[in-house]
């Protein structure tokens, strides 16, 4: 097979590639220059830059994700309301659920221990 020949076989299955350049002065791949192929409607393929995602908040206590809030940049829980940003109850958007519940049983296991022990100590006197 001569070089002719092969070289018109990979021509044939082979198509050009539009060449792409960044749209922004960032050339280097940083999370902040993360990029999409995409085509445009006029046909031609760009990078569309991606936004970097949001963090879910974690519970302060127990490190599990709190539901009810959602998972946005620092710049977008800037521009929400504060009702978007929590959860109705107490502890609420800083702890989750079981842990809110935890502390709530715990406290009030404190207070029925103190009282049985201030009634213990009471008994001796009246005897």
């Amino acid at each position: 097979v001569s070089t002719q020949s092969t070289w018109g076989l990979l021509s044939r299955n082979c198509k050009m590639v539009q060449r792409l350049t960044f749209r922004r002065r960032l050339s280097y791949n940083t999370p902040s220059n993360s990029r999409k192929i995409v085509k445009t409607p006029g046909g031609r393929i760009t990078y569309l830059h991606v936004k970097k995602l949001g963090a879910v908040p974690k519970c302060g206590d127990c490190g599990c994700n709190i539901q009810g809030i959602p998972a946005v940049r620092p710049k977008k829980l800037m521009s929400m309301s504060k009702c978007q940003k929590t959860v109705s109850r107490a502890y609420g958007g800083s702890r989750c659920a079981q842990c809110v519940r935890a502390r709530i049983v715990r406290a009030f296991l404190i207070e029925e221990q103190k009282i049985v022990k201030k009634v213990m100590k009471s008994q001796p006197k009246a005897k």
